[in-house]
């Protein structure tokens, strides 16, 4: 997880410590490690590990590099090291004991010759030069994609990655089988102008570049701690009772999700304590069959095929009658297990008789109230409306009397020409 500074802002904008994935908590990277052992001293500190793990781009790739100088890293801090004919900026993620477990974990050893070194650390103009070769990688991005497209190149570019001094480009690519791109690589030197590596990746290392929430609401395994890629089939899912839908149990990448190992172990140690060849067991009514099996509570389901019943039995219970089925027994009736539920019983709510409650007088009141309301403001705009007839008589009657009284002027007699 990130630090507290990293919340989101107005806007929905996240925040950010500002310290450009430097971070000191390592929560701003991906496939972070808690050195757990930094803050504790030791008796020689001249025998402790010279070999420093170095995150590149936002922690998707981590290598080892050598510290010949006595000059001590944090956690976070950016250093230039050895690049391909150049150098490179990446930001110190492990250092201590800790990288010794990790170099035996990977199998390398730590005085291989082909460890890199770590230069110095950056200068203002390095880290401008890196700041700006990173703005590129977008726009290289979406160029090769194109490229590859016109090149008719049966492959898919799933992230560029450009050394901090501009001189080389590592292309990661996803192709299902061997893709010939000696022409493209010719292309894109003399496109972008930098030395050309391509490596390809999988399926699920795209989704850890890429990132995002998986379906149980947390970060994906394998944008966040998972390094290795386990083989996982749908036999992990039949062990554990899950119903066999794909899109239900395909992750991100479109492969079965990798969380399908985690538990297998424990379902196959629980499953051993089961009978074997349990599928059917012959009673007096019939065959039944083998629907389920419950490692959380020891039970084995049952059906008939004659009805949709389930019958739960125990394994004591499976392991007798198969004992009675080898000598020639068959049982009257299944031997059912009471199950309990631990869910608090729904209680449905009681039948309430109202009749006689409600009077229709009451009803009868309120339409009888309503109606006289009714009748009063008839009555109100009857006599409004009479004035209103009556009104234009009076006034044309007045307008006549305004004529009659009004004097009028006698005759002008013509002018006369000039």
């Amino acid at each position: 997880m990130s630090c507290s500074s990293c919340g989101t802002t107005s806007g929905g904008k996240p925040g950010g410590c500002k310290s450009n994935g430097g971070c000191s908590t390592g929560g701003c990277n991906r496939l972070n490690v808690h050195d757990w052992l930094a803050n504790l001293p030791f008796s020689d500190p001249e025998s402790s590990c010279r070999i420093v793990e170095i995150s590149f781009n936002q922690g998707s790739r981590k290598d080892f590099y050598r510290n010949n100088s006595l000059q001590y890293y944090e956690k976070g801090e950016l250093v230039v090291v050895e690049g391909l004919s150049g150098f490179d900026i990446g930001s110190v993620s492990l250092t201590g004991e800790l990288v010794r477990l990790q170099l035996k974990k990977k199998g390398v050893k730590e005085d291989h010759h082909d460890i890199k070194k770590i230069l110095r650390r950056p200068t203002d103009s390095d880290i401008a030069k890196w700041e700006e070769n990173k703005a590129r990688e977008k726009d290289v991005l979406i160029r090769s994609r194109a490229i590859a497209r016109q090149l008719k190149v049966d492959l898919k570019m799933a992230e560029v990655e450009i050394q901090a001094d501009g001189r080389k480009a590592t292309f990661f690519y996803i192709a299902d089988d061997r893709v010939d791109f000696r022409e493209l690589i010719k292309v894109y030197a003399g496109e972008f102008r930098v030395k050309v590596e391509m490596k390809q990746i999988g399926a699920r290392q795209e989704a850890g570049k890429v990132g995002g929430i998986g379906s149980c609401g947390r970060e994906l395994c394998c944008s966040t701690w998972l390094t290795e890629f386990k083989s996982v089939n749908t036999n992990a899912a039949r062990y554990q009772n899950l119903s066999i839908n794909q899109t239900k149990l395909s992750g991100q990448c479109g492969r079965l999700k990798c969380c399908l190992n985690y538990e297998l172990d424990t379902y196959l140690d629980a499953l051993q304590f089961f009978p074997e060849n349990a599928d059917f067991l012959e009673v007096a009514k019939g065959r039944a069959f083998l629907i389920k099996k419950d490692i959380f509570r020891n039970l084995m389901w049952y059906t008939m095929p004659e009805s949709t019943k389930h019958y739960p039995l125990s394994i004591e219970g499976v392991l007798k009658i198969q004992k009675q089925n080898k000598e020639g027994i068959k049982p009257e009736v299944l031997e059912t297990v009471e199950v309990i539920s631990g869910k608090p019983k729904e209680v449905e709510p009681e039948f309430v008789d109202v009749v006689g409650q409600i009077s229709l007088r009451t009803l009868e009141r309120n339409t009888q109230k309503r109606k006289a309301r009714e009748r009063g403001q008839q009555q109100k705009r009857s006599p409004q409306q009479s004035q209103n007839q009556q009104n234009p008589n009076q006034q044309n009657q007045s307008q006549q009397n305004r004529n009659q009284q009004r004097p009028q002027r006698p005759p002008q007699p013509p002018r006369k020409k000039p």
